[in-house]
């Protein structure tokens, strides 16, 4: 396919959907400097023994007693109807980098830990004024694991701070940057993503996403806010910072019945 044939297809198949009549904002975090600081990953745990899974520190209910609501994050914020459109149309994504494709890999398939984390608890917000969509997620995994998680994603504005990569036939732009982050749990990183169809018209799309994990004990949380319009940063800061507080109240309540 010539390059003309590419830039024609993206922008086909990247223009269909609700989601995609909306122009793209460029966002970023809010101003928190009185109460964060720069993301400071744990370093990897590379050359140390694999122990075992650690049986999961929360019941079911705790869990989800310790996940956020749209309550939390209020108007627009309401209960998630379903996937977006840009899901399958601009996450399902190849590149040649096996770094930056093992990223595109975890941002489709909400997984950033591996088969061997377990989820226990996960909700999806919807943005109903801008068609912004937010995945939250409470993982059970080895703490060495996570930490080594959060270092490879501290590495990726460097490994992958711009790329291409190919989406149905077309081509996308992806660029990824640190996000700051708020300073609670254990450890913490934060990314900022775009992906930009490539397009010698303003018809292709534009891609903003928030990927925040943060380790709270023998517990994670991740967080990714994406849209095609307006990406609220606040949503994701209160998301992030809320919810870590609320995971470790929660886990410092115990085992009581919740």
């Amino acid at each position: 396919m010539s390059r003309p044939q590419a830039r024609a297809v993206i922008v086909s198949a990247l223009s269909a959907g609700a989601l995609l009549a909306a122009p793209a904002c460029s966002v970023s975090w809010p101003d928190r400097a009185a109460s964060a600081g720069p993301a400071s990953p744990a370093a990897s745990s590379a050359g140390k023994t694999r122990a075992p899974a650690a049986a999961p520190t929360l019941t079911e209910a705790q869990a989800r007693s310790a996940l956020i609501t749209e309550a939390d994050l209020g108007e627009p914020w309401v209960a998630t109807e379903g996937f977006a459109t840009w899901r399958d149309t601009m996450l399902k994504a190849s590149t040649d980098s096996a770094e930056c494709r093992r990223l595109l890999d975890a941002l489709y398939a909400e997984d950033l830990f591996g088969p061997d984390a377990r989820t226990r608890a996960s909700t999806g917000l919807d943005d109903a004024w801008d068609g912004a969509q937010l995945r939250y997620r409470i993982v059970a995994h080895r703490p060495e694991d996570v930490d080594a998680t959060l270092a490879w994603l501290g590495s990726l504005p460097d490994e992958c701070g711009q790329f291409g990569a190919t989406v149905r036939g077309g081509q996308l732009d992806v660029e990824v940057s640190e996000a700051e982050m708020p300073q609670v749990g254990d450890a913490r990183q934060g990314l900022r993503i775009v992906l930009r169809g490539v397009s010698d018209s303003d018809e292709a799309p534009t891609l903003t996403l928030h990927l925040a994990a943060v380790r709270v004990g023998d517990d994670a949380i991740t967080v990714t806010n994406g849209g095609l319009a307006d990406v609220p940063a606040d949503a994701t800061w209160t998301a992030v910072e809320l919810g870590a507080h609320r995971l470790e109240k929660v886990q410092k309540d115990g085992r009581q019945d919740v």
